[in-house]
């Protein structure tokens, strides 16, 4: 069980950086996004993370609720803003830096909380 975790927690990190990847290489473009690579990190981190959270719910040791709700939360935010603004031939520079910036944010909680 915990190689299956351990798997699952690569593929979440390659999300992470599939959709901040996805965006970061934007920044200095003229136009920007919601490119395929942002798209799939989205959802690869939704299913993962709740692949996960299944997977701490059925072991002993404590689960963080609060954290996760908060993790989802964001998430929920972030999938939202790009599945609005995925099919747009350019994305406003508000929800395109909310994307990015909560993407950092949903990193910073799991890091330090």
């Amino acid at each position: 069980m915990e190689i299956v975790a351990n798997v699952l927690v690569l593929l979440h990190l390659v999300g992470f950086a599939a959709l901040f990847g996805g965006a970061f290489v934007q920044l200095k473009g003229p136009t920007r996004v919601i490119n395929p690579a942002m798209f799939h990190g989205a959802l690869t981190q939704v299913v993962t993370g709740l692949l996960l959270v299944g997977m701490l719910e059925m072991g002993d040791g404590p689960v963080n609720h609060a954290k996760i709700a908060v993790k989802a939360v964001v998430l929920v935010a972030i999938l939202v803003l790009v599945l609005i603004n995925r099919k747009k031939e350019g994305v406003a520079p508000g929800p395109f830096f909310a994307v990015l910036g909560l993407t950092l944010l949903n990193a910073g909680i799991a890091v330090f909380w």
